[in-house]
């Protein structure tokens, strides 16, 4: 409403000013320029050398006639007087009295204003703006095409929005610089629509900003947005629905727009749904005046427990205080405008007296006549009334103008004007030849253009007696800084607005939030800020799932599976770990996975080793006994040298398990089945030689079979045990060089555990290893089977037998156990195999030797091993 409205003034503006080109009279001389018409304004005028104009509130209503401009000017009627917007008005007047007293600044010119009343109307306050910019003297002196240095050269206003739009849409085309110090609409911050758009309070982008970091401060996301029906208010919700879900993941729960008039039905609706919402936050972008309607059906609907943030439009409006609003009102959280002080303000407003002022300055007479309760009008006394004096004591009335500890709009007013006078004393101080502007030139009062004044005021940087640095940016927005203040209810009754912190943005740290939450009143019995969230937030270990159909906000927590943690709250999904790490029990973060192998430390890893070393010893042992009785029958018979030989290999098969134990490392793995399958084909070997020798012997003991042990003598068979067990070296070391087996991480098994193994690598090379193994244990068997009935009392080729029966049982039972057992067992198979296997063979080959050895002495003869010994009677 308030853009078209905007653009049926211009409209409208642009056809009386076709109008006004048309109407010119002859009778002027070509040197003069005459007003068709003027408006009748409610004013406050100060004569200078420069001219800087002003646009107040001076009054919150107004009755405008139909007809504004006949050739009889209409007097506005404005109702309502506003003691705060006459101190913004008084603040101007006196930042200009005080530069007209500085010998620095501007020295040798003088200042003056024109101040005029908007009375919070868009048709008086337009009308006002273009009054300063053309003047009201009805003829006045100017170049032949009627251009020429405007009635002012600075205008500072208009505290609305929507009236600061409508008069920078006209006044820009001009390049007249407008500094206002409480519009804030984000829209004037363009400058190609508002070139000579300035401002000195922070704009509603900033607002939201500072409100949205609030927000994220105390964790609250599901909110409630209540705006004005003006250009402030649906320019701030345009702007906050897109910047709080970016800038802190939030979103709205429901967004009203609040009427300009009294609309019992649509406040009733808003109301109800803010009571039906779980958002316990209400932001409110208003005025006053929607303020105290909807505040009037809160309170008629009972609605509590709600937070309120206040927008700088009404944090510090003091008619809210009241104790019919407070119950709920209280613990609001407001942005307001940046606190400063004015030294000497105070001073110079108990000197204001309606006497000393001229007959155009009514507003002065009308604050008079607000505070005291009297008139100027003689006719007053006829009806009873007290006529004004104009020498009652300002001192001692009860007025809103002397409250100079919270100057807030004021001292942006006051940064305004000095804005404005510093841009001018910089234009003054220009060297001709060194100017900015063509040909080096330098701007001069007698034909200042506005656009030189508007170069200037780009540029300008002071700083206030405050302490606060002045500039403009490139968008025309001053460095943005708010008070956060809080609505104290205290037991009393009283309201007390305090300062719990500030947002600022700052050149270096961009924008920063202080709170002291310690001083915050919550209006709520645990004193503590509320929650106020669609969903609670997923804590890690949990990640968000969106529920379709709802706002962002409103969400599942679902738990992180397995592998996967989140460490943030809110996360939107859950990483995966990396390989060597799993997810902890609470998935909130990563731990090192359990590692697995067949270890020295533990119970069966003890067992296997335990029983290794025994074997060990055990032939270490029997080794020992046959070297002490090597020349006895027992030891000799058969070739002794293959089976000292045979001990030695048994050794190292009893040896070779233990590189099975422990964690594999390359060398481990390389030299595991290497050394595994060497040292059995060498105990296989020197079995099946043997077994031979027993057949070639047996077969020597028959007529003509004699030439047959030519063939096994000791260099022979020591030369067979030496090229079969060359064999195995050769294709353990083609398997090695080929496919080498290497240490492997196998998560296969177990997602929480990592299982160290070894790597074969190459399938086809183990596969020949064992399956050259099994050939010569599968052939030694076939050999000593058939020699098993052999004559001889003893006969070694029974042992063989059942050894070798022993060894293949073991290794046929070894392939399924060993392929079915995952990490860590497959090596206890294997290791189990070794172990099994060994002992077969020395227990079979070697136990009832070392039996007859130690035990039976009496039978470790030759003639009893070849079964000629006689029995005695």
């Amino acid at each position: 409403m308030g853009s078209f409205l905007v653009r049926y003034l211009l409209m409208f503006i642009c056809l009386i000013m076709i109008l006004l080109s048309s109407f010119l009279e002859s009778s002027f001389p070509p040197s003069s320029c005459k007003l068709q018409k003027t408006f009748n304004l409610n004013g406050m005028h100060k004569p200078g050398d420069v001219i800087l104009g002003g646009l107040f509130e001076v009054h919150y209503s107004s009755v405008f006639p139909k007809r504004t401009f006949t050739s009889e000017p209409d007097q506005p009627s404005c109702h309502g007087f506003d003691t705060p917007g006459f101190r913004h008005a008084m603040t101007m007047a006196f930042a200009i009295d005080e530069i007209n007293k500085n010998s620095k600044l501007l020295p040798n010119v003088t200042l003056g204003y024109s101040l005029y009343d908007n009375c919070a109307t868009l048709d008086i306050g337009f009308s006002a703006a273009l009054s300063l910019a053309s003047g009201q003297e009805e003829q006045f002196r100017l170049l032949e095409n009627c251009s020429g240095t405007p009635s002012v050269v600075g205008i500072v206003g208009d505290p609305f929005s929507t009236f600061s739009i409508a008069a920078s849409s006209v006044l820009g085309l001009f390049k007249l610089p407008i500094v206002s110090y409480f519009a804030t609409c984000s829209c004037l911050s363009d400058r190609q629509r508002f070139p000579s758009f300035f401002r000195t309070i922070p704009s509603d982008a900033f607002q939201v900003r500072a409100m949205i970091q609030i927000l994220k401060h105390f964790g609250w996301t599901w909110v409630g947005l209540l705006v004005s029906d003006d250009d402030y208010g649906l320019h701030v919700s345009r702007t906050f629905k897109s910047d709080f879900l970016q800038l802190s993941g939030g979103c709205l729960a429901y967004s009203e727009i609040l009427p300009w008039e009294d609309h019992p039905n649509e406040y009733k609706k808003i109301v109800d749904l803010m009571a039906r919402s779980t958002a316990r936050v209400v932001i409110v972008f208003a005025h006053q005046i929607h303020l105290i309607h909807l505040m009037t059906e809160v309170v008629k609907q009972n609605v509590t427990g709600l937070q309120w943030i206040a927008s700088e439009a009404w944090t510090l409006v003091g008619g809210l205080h009241t104790p019919e609003f407070m119950p709920f009102l209280g613990g609001t959280l407001g942005i307001a405008i940046r606190r400063g002080e004015i030294p000497g303000f105070r001073d110079y407003l108990l000197k204001i007296n309606p006497e000393e002022q001229n007959s155009e300055n009514n507003m002065v007479k009308q604050f008079w006549e607000d505070t005291f309760h009297c008139r100027f009008l003689a006719d007053w006394l006829e009806d009873g009334g007290t006529v004004c004096t104009g020498e009652e004591e300002l001192r001692n009335a009860e007025t809103e103008l002397l409250d100079v500890t919270e100057l807030r709009p004021e001292y942006n007013i006051y940064k305004a004007v000095y804005a404005l006078a510093h841009a001018l004393d910089d234009m003054l101080h220009c060297v001709p030849g060194r100017g900015p502007f063509i040909g080096h030139s330098c701007a001069t009062l007698q034909k200042l253009e506005p656009w030189q004044l508007m170069y200037y005021l780009e540029k300008v940087n002071f700083t206030t007696p405050f302490g606060d640095q002045v500039f403009f940016d490139e968008n025309g927005d001053a460095l943005p800084i708010y008070d956060i203040m809080n609505w104290l209810w205290l037991p009393d009754g009283s309201t007390k607005v305090q300062n719990v912190g500030e947002v600022k943005r700052s050149v270096f740290k961009g924008e920063e939030l202080t709170l002291d939450e310690n001083k915050i009143f919550w209006n709520f019995k645990s004193n503590e800020p509320p929650t106020s969230v669609c969903s609670k937030s997923c804590p890690p270990g949990t990640h968000i799932a969106r529920k379709r159909g709802k706002p962002v906000c409103c969400f599942d927590c679902i738990p992180c599976s397995e592998g996967k943690i989140s460490n943030n709250t809110d996360s939107l999904e859950c990483t995966s770990c990396p390989e060597d790490f799993w997810s902890s029990p609470q998935r909130d973060h990563c731990v090192l996975k359990r590692t697995e192998f067949l270890s020295y430390h533990e119970p069966l890893g003890i067992c296997l080793t335990t029983t290794s070393l025994l074997g060990t010893f055990i032939c270490t042992v029997v080794l020992g006994i046959f070297t002490y009785h090597r020349s006895t029958p027992m030891v000799r018979a058969n070739n002794s040298e293959l089976s000292f030989l045979l001990l030695v290999s048994l050794k190292l098969c009893f040896l070779c398990s233990l590189l099975f134990i422990g964690r594999p490392r390359l060398w481990t793995c390389q030299l595991r089945h290497a050394a595994f399958g060497i040292s059995f084909v060498l105990c296989v070997s020197c079995i099946l030689v043997k077994t031979m020798v027993v057949l070639a012997v047996f077969k020597a003991s028959k007529p003509g079979g004699g030439t047959n042990l030519k063939w096994f003598g000791a260099i022979q068979q020591r030369g067979a045990v030496l090229v079969l067990t060359s064999i195995q070296a050769a294709i353990c070391t083609a398997w090695l060089v080929s496919s080498s087996p290497t240490p492997h991480k196998n998560t296969q098994y177990h997602n929480d555990k990592i299982v160290y193994e070894c790597a074969i690598g190459s399938t086809i090379g183990f596969a020949v290893l064992l399956g050259y193994i099994g050939v010569l244990a599968i052939l030694s068997f076939l050999l000593a089977f058939l020699a098993r009935n052999l004559p001889d009392n003893f006969n070694e080729a029974k042992f063989i037998t059942f050894s070798m029966l022993i060894f293949c049982a073991v290794w046929v039972a070894f392939v399924p156990a060993y392929v079915n057992s995952p990490g860590k067992y497959a090596d206890a198979v294997e290791v189990f195999a070794i172990l099994a296997s060994s002992f077969g063979l020395l227990v079979a080959l070697f136990g009832p030797k070392c039996y007859i050895i130690l035990l039976k002495p009496e039978r470790n003869t030759k003639n009893a091993i070849m079964g000629r010994e006689t029995t005695k009677p």
